[in-house]
């Protein structure tokens, strides 16, 4: 089954950034990544990657040096991190049937080229690999799984009385806004990817908007990307059309940024990394030096801090025996959305639903982004699965579906 998921990185130098984007070099490490253990290698260009124009070595080093592409803002970490301590069951192999064929953990890790996964059952880890020289300090991008996160701080927002609920309107937020096709849209139309708003997401296609979103970037204009939502016409009313689009994460991520005052960076450090406690500093893409987060893409995290935001939105969001959620926004967020005139959609607020039989049955949802990337929570059977992947081209060609390993791993762990 195909599906359209998505990407993003942290800046070293604005000459340097520009540069990098240009002709894929090195650049000197920051102060506070010495330790870094991949700061030196090589990358590609951001084109290199949405065109699938990489040889896998390159594609490993570039996912994993992602804020070497563009300005980046520090997602800080707490002080005292999560403890995950290991699960005395551990999964070792899994075996399922995937089209006829017979397939086992090696082969996914093979052929869907993972190259870090993280299995959680319960709140202990029960298999963590990494691969392709990744490590547990490892940064990997996140591609559209950073959608997800902006849905997340959506819903904070709303319990924080900034965000005035579904129905509040987008200009309400972004006033740059108002005589645009975003004028009349609600919170909840854009949490559903269904502003009406005209979008192409074809991620190889230089001519689509996806592309010149990406283009609004490189071009490091502060408010270019704003200003590109604006110009969009519209396609249809606002609730009665479903159009996949990072623009649309990236006009949610100003919302949000309009409504706290403040950096979607610091108001997920805030909120979730630090008080959840995440262990490693992560970063996100601006779209200019000190601008504003890429809403739809480019958080840049280890596997374990994934795995930890998995925990926290599989348990409501609860930190400190309180939610910072607002009631019932878990499951709000992460059931099929019924569009005005009733058809019914496989995603919720940015957060995809279940498409395999085992996942339907027990409620599960995944956090996806483009070349293997996901946070796969299943809240039934308390196991979340975080992959790292590099596979060659953003088209959602994956020689298995993720979804069917992932109900192999829950029911190998509900075994005795």
């Amino acid at each position: 089954m195909f599906r359209n998921y998505m990407i993003v990185p942290s800046f070293r130098a604005t000459m340097f950034s520009t540069v990098a984007i240009l002709v894929g070099a090195t650049s000197p490490m920051m102060a506070d990544e010495s330790t870094y253990p991949h700061g030196n290698e090589p990358i590609g260009t951001v084109e290199q990657v949405y065109d699938g124009a990489l040889l896998p070595d390159l594609a490993v080093s570039t996912y994993r040096n992602i804020d070497r592409l563009f300005p980046t803002r520090t997602i800080k970490a707490g002080t005292k991190p999560l403890d995950l301590p290991k699960a005395d069951k551990q999964l070792t192999n899994v075996k399922f049937k995937y089209e006829e064929k017979d397939y086992d953990l090696y082969d996914f890790v093979a052929l869907d080229n993972i190259t870090a996964m993280l299995v959680i059952k319960d709140g202990k880890i029960a298999f963590e690999t990494y691969q392709r020289g990744n490590t547990e300090k490892t940064r990997w991008m996140s591609m559209s799984v950073a959608k997800s996160i902006s849905s997340t701080l959506a819903g904070i927002a709303i319990k924080d009385g900034l965000i005035k609920g579904l129905d509040a309107q987008v200009v309400d937020y972004v006033p740059e806004l108002k005589g645009s096709a975003y004028d009349g849209v609600s919170v909840r139309d854009v949490l559903m990817m269904s502003s009406g708003v005209k979008w192409n997401e074809t991620y190889t296609d230089p001519n689509s908007d996806r592309r010149a979103l990406l283009k609004a970037q490189i071009s490091q204009k502060p408010r270019s990307a704003v200003e590109l939502m604006a110009k969009l016409p519209r396609a249809a009313e606002p609730g009665t059309l479903n159009t996949y689009s990072t623009g649309e994460t990236q006009i949610l991520g100003e919302i949000v940024r309009g409504a706290v005052k403040k950096p979607l960076a610091d108001y997920l450090s805030e909120k979730i990394w630090a008080p959840f406690g995440m262990e490693t500093d992560a970063t996100w893409w601006l779209d200019s030096p000190d601008g504003v987060e890429i809403g739809g893409s480019g958080i840049s995290a280890t596997l374990r801090d994934y795995g930890r935001f998995g925990l926290f939105f599989m348990n409501n969001g609860v930190i400190d025996g309180k939610s910072i959620l607002p009631e019932g926004w878990v499951k709000e967020a992460t059931t099929p959305k019924t569009l005005k005139g009733g058809k019914k959609l496989d995603y919720g607020y940015m957060w995809w639903t279940a498409w395999t039989e085992p996942s339907i049955k027990d409620g599960a949802f995944s956090a996806i982004g483009i070349q293997g990337q996901n946070i796969y929570i299943d809240p039934a059977e308390k196991v979340i699965i975080v992959t790292f992947g590099a596979q060659p081209k953003p088209v959602g060609k994956e020689p298995i579906d993720p979804n069917v390993f992932f109900d192999a791993v829950v029911a190998e762990l509900k075994k005795p």
